[in-house]
């Protein structure tokens, strides 16, 4: 009974040992995961008037960035293909940016993230001329006026790409030139409540972190007119972020402001 014992005691502890290192081996294969950002190096670079969204854009980032109306990108995006759903856009997507008037239909649906060669085909596709934007001149094109009395906290640069106006909740923003408000609203991350006024094809300004906005899309506004209120949405302190778009690209709105 005693030998029978020891030999049944050593076989399930052998067996035991054999269960816990079979668990313990790691894998070698991890579970798949798509990835939808992974091959957008391998798309075809966005034709003349689209743009090919990546990630981390929004609608209305997209149009900020290239000097339109979001509600106008909408609309054009809309018109081309009726699928087209301005709060679902995926990296990969084709993004109508031009009005169509201006712009070539070079596809029958913008949002295909891989276009056929029947769509953009290389070989027949005629270069496209490529424009240099405006520098940036000595005399400004444009004269704004300050939006809001305050302190400079926050200089121009790369990463803040406008300036900041320290100030109190509820102190005033204004207009700093005519124009049309193209954008009143909160869906551009670290913006906050945020205020957006194109007044040419050329220029447009925002307004950022608002407590309060006093227009809505669609409005037209005069220099100096009151906007919003300022406030700290989005932000860790009051003040105004204010920017200047020269056709999408942010500029220092300083040498402007008078």
């Amino acid at each position: 009974m005693t030998l029978l014992f020891k030999a049944i005691f050593f076989l399930v502890l052998s067996t035991s040992i054999l269960l816990v290192a079979g668990c313990s081996t790691p894998r070698t294969k991890p579970a798949g995961v798509i990835d939808r950002t992974s091959g957008s190096s391998s798309y075809e670079p966005a034709p003349p008037g689209y743009y090919r969204v990546k990630r981390g854009d929004t609608l209305a980032r997209i149009a900020l960035d290239h000097g339109q109306a979001p509600r106008d990108v909408a609309q054009w995006n809309k018109a081309e293909n009726p699928n087209f759903n301005p709060d679902v856009i995926e990296v990969g997507d084709l993004v109508l940016i031009k009005s169509p008037a201006n712009t070539k239909a070079v596809a029958a649906k913008p949002v295909d993230k891989k276009p056929s060669s029947s769509v953009i085909d290389k070989a027949d596709a005629p270069t496209p001329v490529e424009t240099t934007k405006p520098e940036i001149v000595a005399e400004p094109g444009i004269r704004l006026s300050w939006p809001a009395k305050g302190k400079v906290t926050g200089e121009f640069n790369e990463t803040n790409k406008g300036i900041d106006i320290a100030g109190k909740v509820g102190e005033p923003v204004l207009a700093a030139a005519d124009g049309k408000v193209v954008y009143a609203g909160n869906s551009l991350r670290g913006y906050g409540n945020l205020v957006i006024v194109k007044h040419d094809n050329t220029y447009l300004t925002a307004y950022a972190h608002n407590s309060k906005l006093l227009v809505k899309e669609g409005d037209s506004v005069r220099k100096g007119q009151k906007i919003a209120e300022m406030g700290d949405t989005d932000t860790n302190a009051p003040k105004l972020h204010f920017e200047l778009r020269v056709n999408g690209k942010p500029v220092n709105p300083t040498p402007y402001l008078q």
